[in-house]
């Protein structure tokens, strides 16, 4: 398979911070992305062109020790689950899943069973868990009623987990489009020094929306198509996740996760009317425990009287904006359902 450049490798730089040492998400200390990926040409003539991927805070357990946590809808026309309890608790205590619209339910099951492995009180002496699972649509290019998905893989995602992660077709980006080429999954990652504390900003985003002309050219925003393109693909959609080892609560990284469609704009993205845009943020600078063990717990966050979290807002529009242009640098051309293809980015365009 051809080895596809990331958007810094062809030399184009967005923004004015620093990447981490990786440029992805798991620059944060402890966090692992995980994929499986499912590529087959079925006998009935079906192309299964899917996937799971699996974003782990840290690599401990997750329901015992919980993460602050955010999320915050552009567009609701999706099906992500979980979201109404981080709303609610302000924290995520599962893997973040991310697969296809119709594989959400046997993702989220896989998750559970995950889960209750590693814990034998939930469900008994203490309550049940929240999973959390985002999709996008990727039937274009798979055999999405198919249902090839199945709770082993969502295991085989969380267990495959690892600082070093692959983009484009791969995991839950395997079937995915965006701006009329192949999508898929995409990270960057910002960092950034506050009282001589070194922090990091990281994104991943599962990339589905967008036509040709809808592409925004990094650095010159410029359009690149002018003439509409016909398209059988539905408005599309969008999971955003960020992550940071900042030490901010849920409201603030609600306030962070609302600056991701301003990175999203910039690629060309209106968020259509059929579009499910969705950003689920997390800190991992604190642990909440699920048996604390008194009536309170103390923790500390940045004051928001000064650049610190202006400065935040800015990585977050920044790795957003570059973790999509991954995302589309990254994949490869792709033949699937009922012989659609969808093309790999054409670097010349670059230049």
């Amino acid at each position: 398979m051809e080895h596809r450049r990331r958007l810094r490798d062809l030399g184009i730089k967005i923004g004015r911070f620093e990447t981490g040492n990786l440029n992805s998400i798991t620059d944060i200390k402890g966090v692992k992305v995980g994929h499986k990926t499912i590529i087959e040409d079925l006998h009935n003539g079906n192309f299964v062109r899917t996937g799971v991927t699996a974003i782990l805070p840290h690599s401990g357990n997750l329901f015992k020790e919980k993460v602050i946590g955010s999320s915050y809808v552009i567009n609701g026309f999706g099906k992500t689950t979980g979201a109404i309890q981080i709303e609610e608790l302000g924290v995520i205590e599962s893997p973040i899943m991310l697969t296809n619209t119709l594989s959400v339910p046997a993702v989220t099951e896989g998750t559970i069973r995950y889960l209750l492995e590693q814990n034998d009180d939930i469900g008994m002496v203490t309550g049940t868990v929240n999973v959390v699972v985002g999709e996008c649509n990727d039937g274009y290019l798979n055999d999405i009623r198919g249902m090839h998905v199945r709770p082993e893989h969502a295991i085989e995602a969380i267990m495959s987990a690892s600082k070093d992660m692959a983009e484009g077709c791969v995991g839950a980006g395997t079937g995915m489009s965006c701006l009329g080429y192949k999508g898929g999954i995409g990270t960057s990652s910002r960092v950034t020094t506050v009282d001589g504390v070194n922090y990091t900003l990281g994104v991943l985003v599962l990339s589905n929306y967008g036509k040709k002309e809808d592409i925004l050219m990094p650095e010159s925003n410029k359009r690149l198509y002018m003439e509409p393109e016909r398209s059988e693909l539905p408005d599309g959609s969008i999971m955003i996740i960020i992550g940071t080892d900042a030490p901010f609560n849920e409201r603030q990284l609600k306030r962070i996760s609302k600056r991701a469609p301003f990175g999203l704009s910039r690629t060309g993205s209106s968020a259509a009317h059929g579009s499910g845009d969705i950003v689920i943020s997390f800190s991992t600078a604190h642990r909440i425990k699920h048996y604390p063990s008194g009536a309170r717990q103390s923790f500390s966050f940045f004051v928001e009287d000064g650049p610190v979290i202006s400065n935040f807002f800015e990585m977050a529009v920044e790795a957003v904006e570059e973790a999509i242009w991954n995302s589309l640098c990254r994949a490869t051309t792709i033949v699937g359902q009922n012989g659609h293809t969808k093309e790999q980015f054409p670097y010349h365009l670059f230049e």
